[in-house]
């Protein structure tokens, strides 16, 4: 039997020690990356969005501390949606539908609430004041992980060396001939992990690199006049279709004219009665100022209203936010009027926005989810329903039958590569 080299079983302690800590980091971070996942794009842990904030659902009625309660709506919302006055209530005040996840499992959804429940009470907390920006959760962790692993990297290598010269001083002392350790610089096996590591750590930057090239979510530049989509789509309940109107028939949702603006702002010249407005610094907006911004592009004059001409209008600069690359095909019009989709559900809790900011990350991956998650409704004959789905004669027949109890996007073709490349 060969012997077991001592510095192989350091290698592989120390190879454990590693495992065995980013495990503990990862379980602990379930259900976050669960919430993030499934959850983020409806809900906050601290506030209302699309749907109820969860961070205190186990407190409300009618669930009163039953998590099993919770795992029966996750798993059964269609059912509950149709039977359930409490759940109907909750879908006519949030005018959304929500997700059935049965794929979740009860100890997913366990973590998900966890993870609310802990950052709800995070938030309540009084946050000290910070002169800068702080690293977010999920960076700290990594970085502490990486000093660790750092650490233990420096304690193995000196061990190694402590191995090898007491073996030195053992063999002199018994007069054992040995030849000169070689370099570690001219070792061949320091040499060939050395290079196997660069090329996996180098291969793995540049491909995060490559995955997220073009991507920009939280990007939120500062706009040539300051508009408040809290105060106009949430406050003032102006609908999103007022002012972005080719989202109902076009491609594009488009930037209103300044002359759309100015059907309000003729008459409403002035910001007295709103509450306060931050930029994203924390520097206090004169809303009547950037109301005198909007003046300039109408070339208005409030002292001869009477004598404006619209045509002398000028457009604004708006910095665009939300943009796909060239190859990517989306229909505003497909999404919004055919699908019924939620402008909230890819643009954020956007009523609650000041500045606007890019909420989700919209990749391919984030589209396809969507698309396997997200139900049709099929019954064309319905006044709301389409009539389009007329010509899926098999799928009516199945669900007629019992064979499939709901139709998704991706049924009919919604995770097709040539869907949205063309």
């Amino acid at each position: 039997m060969i012997p077991c080299n001592p510095i192989n079983r350091k290698f592989a302690l120390v190879f454990f020690a590693l495992t065995l800590f980013s495990f503990q980091i990862i379980s602990a971070q379930d259900g976050k990356a669960l919430f993030n996942n499934n959850c983020a794009s409806c809900h906050s842990p601290s506030k209302d969005m699309t749907g109820p904030k969860l961070g205190d659902v186990l407190e409300r009625e009618p669930y009163n501390g039953d998590i099993n309660k919770i795992v029966n709506w996750v798993h059964n919302v269609d059912k509950l949606l149709a039977t359930d006055p409490y759940y109907k209530g909750l879908m006519a005040k949030y005018g959304a539908r929500m997700t059935q996840f049965a794929n979740l499992s009860d100890k997913d959804i366990a973590a998900i609430i966890g993870y609310t429940q802990k950052a709800y009470a995070d938030a309540q907390k009084p946050q000290p004041p910070t002169d800068g920006e702080t690293a977010p959760e999920g960076n700290r962790n990594w970085i502490i992980f990486g000093v660790i692993s750092l650490i233990m990297a420096v304690i193995a290598l000196i061990l190694m060396q402590v191995n090898s010269n007491l073996k030195k001083l053992s063999d002199d002392k018994e007069g054992i001939l040995r030849p000169e350790p070689v370099p570690f610089y001219k070792n061949k096996v320091y040499i060939t992990l050395g290079t196997l590591l660069l090329f996996i750590l180098t291969g793995y930057y540049i491909t995060k690199g490559a995955i997220g090239l073009g991507r920009q979510k939280s990007y939120e530049p500062r706009q040539p006049i300051y508009y408040s989509h809290r105060v106009h789509a949430g406050i003032n309940q102006i609908s999103c279709l007022y002012c972005h109107g080719n989202a109902w028939e076009s491609r594009h949702a488009a930037v209103p004219s300044v002359n759309v603006c100015m059907n309000c702002h003729k008459a409403i010249q002035s910001y007295e009665k709103g509450p306060k407005l931050y930029d994203a610094v924390g520097n206090e907006i004169n809303g009547t100022v950037e109301i005198q911004k909007l003046y300039k592009y109408a070339g208005f004059d409030p002292a001869n209203a009477a004598k404006w001409n619209p045509s002398m209008a000028k457009p604004v600069e708006w910095i665009r936010i939300h943009s796909l690359p060239d190859h990517v095909f989306f229909s505003h019009a497909q999404h919004v009027r055919a699908g019924n989709v939620q402008c909230q559900t890819c643009h954020g809790s956007i009523t609650e926005m000041d500045e606007v900011k890019q909420f989700a990350e919209l990749s391919m991956g984030w589209c396809i989810n969507c698309h396997r998650e997200t139900k049709v409704n099929f019954d064309y004959n319905d006044s709301t329903g389409n009539k389009f789905y007329s010509i899926y004669e098999k799928f009516h027949n199945d669900f007629k039958a019992g064979k499939m109890d709901s139709i998704r996007v991706k049924d009919i073709g919604g995770i097709e590569c040539q869907r949205c490349h063309y």
